[in-house]
C-alpha cells in the first residue's frame, strides 16, 4: 500500500500532540477522515500499534513513544528550515545576484545598484559583468539585463530605453580628415571596430538602411574589446567610432563628439531588465527591478533626441570658425 510518510508522520506527531484525531486533523487542515486514514496506513507500514484509543481519548503506546521521541526532532527541524525559507523570500538583507552586459552598461548598473544599497543597507550586491548570455538558472540570477531586439524565452522582460548605436567622431578628426557623407565614404576614413569577447570576431558596424538594420564591415585603424578603451580612442580624433548612445550622450552633449550619418543610426535592439516567477521572487529582487523600471525607463539621460543628434553635427563648423575668430 503506497503512504505519504510526511503525511502520516505529520499526523501522528499533531495526534500525540494534542491528545485527539479530530483535532490533529482540524491543526493540519485535512478531514477526519483523512486523518485517521493516514495514522492508519503508518501503523500498517510500521506493523505496529501507535495509540491507544478509547471513545474519548488516545495515547501513546511504548512504541509511539519511542517514535515520537525519533522523529520529533527531525520534522520540527523541517518545519523550521520551510518556515525560513518562506520568511528569507522576504527578507530585503541578504545577497542580490545580478547580471548585466559588459559593453555600455557598467556606469548606469553602478548608479542602480548603488542608490539600491544606500536605500536597504543589508543588500549584498553580487554582480557579474558579462557580454555573453549563461544560463541563468545555472547561475542562480536574481535580476538581469541584456542587449536584444526583443526578450529572450523563458523569463519576463521589461524594456527600458532604446540602444542606440552613433556613428561619432571628435572635432579634431573631423578638422583633419574631413566628415564621411555617406556610408561609402568610410571606406576612405580611420574606424574603430569592436571584437566580441565571446567569439573573438570583428563586430561589423550595425546600421540602417531603408528603415531596416544591416551590416556595414569596417576596415579597423583600431580593434579592440573594450569599449571604454574604443571610447578614448574616439575621443583623441584618433578613429571615428560607433558607439552605444549610452555612452556617447554626455560628450555629444558636451560638444566632445559629433553623431554623423544619423539618419542611418540603428535603434533596434533595447535594454532589457529581466527575472523569472514574479511570484516566486525575493522581495529585494522586486524592489530592485521596479528602482530599475523606474529609473531607467525611456530615461531621456541615456536617450539622445533627434535634436541633439540633428544640432550636434554643426558644432565642428562653429567650434573652427570661432577658434579662427580668436586667432
Amino acid at each position: 500500500m503506497a503512504i505519504n510518510e510526511l503525511r502520516s508522520i505529520s499526523t501522528f506527531i499533531k495526534a500525540a500532540e494534542l491528545g485527539s484525531l479530530r483535532q490533529a486533523a482540524l491543526a493540519l487542515g485535512i478531514s477526519p477522515q483523512a486523518a485517521s486514514k493516514a495514522l492508519a496506513q503508518l501503523e500498517t507500514h510500521l506493523d505496529a500499534r501507535l495509540f491507544h484509543r478509547t471513545t474519548r481519548v488516545m495515547s501513546l503506546t511504548d512504541a509511539g513513544q519511542r517514535l515520537l521521541d525519533d522523529v520529533q526532532p527531525a520534522v520540527l527541524g523541517m518545519q523550521r528550515a520551510l518556515e525560513k525559507a518562506r520568511s528569507a523570500k522576504d527578507e530585503f538583507a541578504g545577497p542580490l545576484r545580478i547580471v548585466g552586459p559588459r559593453t555600455a552598461f557598467q556606469h548606469v548598473l553602478w548608479r542602480l545598484v548603488d542608490e539600491f544599497c544606500e536605500r536597504h543597507p543589508g543588500i549584498q550586491p553580487d554582480v557579474l559583468l558579462d557580454d555573453r548570455i549563461g544560463n541563468w538558472v545555472e547561475d542562480r540570477v536574481d535580476v538581469g539585463f541584456r542587449i536584444g531586439p526583443s526578450p529572450h524565452e523563458g523569463v519576463i522582460a521589461r524594456r527600458l530605453f532604446p540602444l542606440q548605436l552613433v556613428i561619432c567622431a571628435a572635432p579634431s578628426y573631423l578638422q583633419r580628415h574631413g566628415r564621411p557623407d555617406s556610408l561609402a565614404a568610410l571606406a576612405s576614413h580611420r574606424c574603430s571596430a569592436y571584437r566580441s569577447p565571446g567569439t573573438g570576431q570583428v563586430v561589423p558596424w550595425r546600421v540602417k538602411l531603408g528603415g531596416q538594420p544591416a551590416d556595414q564591415p569596417v576596415v579597423p585603424a583600431i580593434c579592440c574589446n573594450d569599449e571604454v578603451f574604443e571610447l578614448q580612442a574616439v575621443l583623441a580624433g584618433k578613429v571615428l567610432g560607433q558607439l552605444a548612445g549610452v555612452t556617447a550622450a554626455p560628450f555629444i552633449r558636451a560638444g566632445q563628439l559629433v553623431p554623423l550619418l544619423v539618419d542611418h543610426m540603428s535603434d533596434y535592439a533595447s535594454y532589457f531588465v529581466y527575472f523569472g516567477s514574479r511570484t516566486s521572487q525575493p522581495d529585494r529582487a522586486r524592489a530592485f527591478i521596479d528602482l530599475a523600471v523606474q529609473r531607467l525607463s525611456d530615461n531621456a539621460e541615456y536617450v539622445l533626441s533627434s535634436k541633439e543628434l540633428a544640432g550636434g553635427q554643426g558644432r565642428p563648423a562653429a567650434a573652427a570658425q570661432r577658434r579662427a575668430g580668436r586667432r
